[in-house]
């Protein structure tokens, strides 16, 4: 599908992991952040209460990084880490997603997402937003700001349907 060289690997800063938490604030269950790096978003998903708090990442070398960190953090075992071709992984049962990729990959993301997510699911888009969503909110400034989309909502407002389609 696509390459794995148009998603390099940044590292979140502290306030970009502070403020995908925020606009997750006082929501429950499974987290999952897909293209997870080094993994310090699901580690602090997990420590904020999300159960599960999965990661999926290809690069072998950031998922033992992942989990060196949870160790460290004592939370190894506790959170998980998977080496799983984001294209390929089920979304269905998940309410709770962060993404921080390259704008290239958003629009094709975009149809996995509403193909497979439940109506109850946010969506925690950071550094780049998706291209035809309208976000529910947003929290930060400049590489730090972060998006959040309410599945259902984008759904309401048929986003993402190609131009001239009507219902």
């Amino acid at each position: 599908m696509l390459n794995t060289c148009q998603v390099p690997y940044v590292p979140s800063s502290a306030k970009q992991v502070e403020n995908v938490m925020s606009l997750l604030k006082g929501r429950s269950g499974k987290m999952v952040d897909l293209g997870s790096g080094d993994g310090r978003i699901v580690l602090e998903a997990y420590k904020q209460g999300f159960r599960p708090a999965v990661g999926y990442e290809l690069n072998p070398w950031l998922l033992k990084l992942s989990n060196y960190r949870a160790w460290r953090a004592g939370c190894y075992g506790k959170v998980f880490y998977q080496r799983q071709d984001l294209w390929k992984v089920n979304l269905s049962d998940c309410n709770n997603i962060s993404i921080f990729l390259a704008p290239s990959v958003l629009p094709l993301l975009e149809t996995k997402l509403l193909a497979e997510l439940p109506d109850e699911a946010r969506v925690v888009a950071g550094r780049f937003p998706f291209p035809t969503w309208m976000p529910t909110t947003s929290v930060g400034g400049g590489i730090n700001r972060s998006w959040a989309y309410d599945i259902k909502t984008v759904r309401q407002k048929g986003q993402n349907k190609p131009e001239g389609c009507l219902e």
